[in-house]
């Protein structure tokens, strides 16, 4: 390895970062924007922050592991090798990405939010309550009688969802009681 190539390699590994970071800041500005827009809690845009970081450094490590001539091939088999038993791994529990998937769709489609009054129709039994919380596996929904109910987000996404009382609308109903 020549001095020049060694020179190339460092200056394409730091112009590879770079644009990743600013690809990164990016994503995460128009992340925030759109959260906030939006008017959801901010735990959940950490949620999807921190699913872009992880893709943002695979992205970096395969761009430098080419950059600096790291033979893919056999690490391209140690990487399939390795996703194919965390895919055996997790198509037995196929329902813990089911409802990571349904979190994310949820972040940026979900109509609910944190304070809405929801009716979710359930062939064996009706959920009422108000939600709590949107969490990364499950929704979780304060019913009437104070029980705490934890519901699936694969499954939420599934079934028809019946808003009874928009957050907002509790809002402007309260704030019409106060004058």
């Amino acid at each position: 390895m020549t001095l020049s190539t060694l020179y190339w390699e460092m200056i394409a590994t730091g112009v590879l970062l770079l644009v990743l970071l600013i690809l990164r800041a990016s994503i995460i500005g128009l992340i925030r924007r759109f959260s906030h827009t939006e008017q959801i809690i901010d735990r959940r845009a950490q949620l999807i922050t921190k699913l872009i970081n992880y893709l943002i450094l695979g992205c970096a490590l395969v761009g430098v592991f080419m950059i600096w001539g790291v033979d893919v091939r056999n690490l391209g088999v140690i990487i399939s090798s390795v996703f194919a038993v965390i895919g055996v791994a997790f198509f037995a529990q196929w329902s813990i990405l089911s409802n990571i998937t349904s979190g994310i769709i949820m972040f940026f489609t979900f109509p609910y939010k944190v304070g809405d009054r929801i009716m979710i129709h359930d062939k064996d039994y009706d959920y009422v309550g108000i939600i709590e919380d949107i969490k990364t596996f499950h929704i979780v929904i304060m019913n009437d009688s104070g029980q705490r109910i934890t519901y699936p987000n694969s499954l939420l996404l599934q079934k028809g969802v019946s808003i009874l009382i928009q957050n907002n609308e509790v809002k402007e109903d309260a704030d019409l009681e106060h004058n």
